[in-house]
């Protein structure tokens, strides 16, 4: 069977996990904007003082000084400024009626699969190897999470990705919430952490 072309259809399928999905990419967006900026205030001024430099504990200076933050030669922001149009597009797009055919849908859920582990490489390294936590950084771990949750949801709900002869349990898992509930174990997993450390 060939893919779907997309096109209007009559009923928006997973309305609220589009919502969800379009609310945590523009707050991540939103994040990654401003630390886009905050990297090239201090492009400009090594010495820039910046609004979250609370402390040696809560600093966005620290953690953007890094070499972890400029990981590909640039600053990480400016990939969370692609990746996250990327996804608001879909999530607009896919509120107005449009289906997107499925391999188009597997290479979102694959870039957006090395965005999260990104996002968690980068939380990781800020909290045991750099020792500062940057709450933009943190803003940004919490929206992918959410985001990453959507788009699997939609994923696995269309069998845009397939577990054979588990498929029916794997669905019907995901409509009890398990995706969900897996998503804010992982958020309240890192509030204890910054908690512990950093309050």
């Amino acid at each position: 069977m060939s893919d779907p072309l997309p096109g209007p259809v009559f009923e928006v399928r997973h309305r609220w996990t589009y919502v969800e999905m379009l609310l945590s990419s523009i707050a991540s967006l939103a994040a990654a904007l401003v630390l886009s900026v905050e990297a090239w205030l201090l492009a400009k001024d090594p010495d820039a003082i910046f609004s979250c430099d609370v402390n040696s504990k809560i600093s966005c200076g620290t953690v953007a000084e890094s070499w972890q933050a400029t990981l590909l030669g640039f600053p990480n922001a400016y990939l969370g400024l692609i990746f996250e149009s990327v996804v608001i597009t879909i999530a607009l797009a896919s509120l107005s009626g449009v289906r997107f055919p499925r391999r188009f849908m597997l290479g979102a859920h694959a870039l957006y699969t090395i965005a999260i582990a990104f996002a968690y490489w980068l939380f990781l390294q800020a909290y045991f190897v750099i020792g500062s936590l940057c709450p933009w950084c943190l803003l940004v771990t919490v929206a992918t999470t959410l985001v990453f949750t959507s788009i699997t949801r939609v994923n696995i709900l269309d069998r845009t990705i397939t577990f054979g002869r588990h498929q029916e349990t794997v669905e019907r898992w995901v409509r009890l919430g398990a995706d969900t509930a897996v998503a804010l174990l992982l958020i309240a997993v890192i509030g204890a952490m910054v908690a512990f450390r950093y309050l």
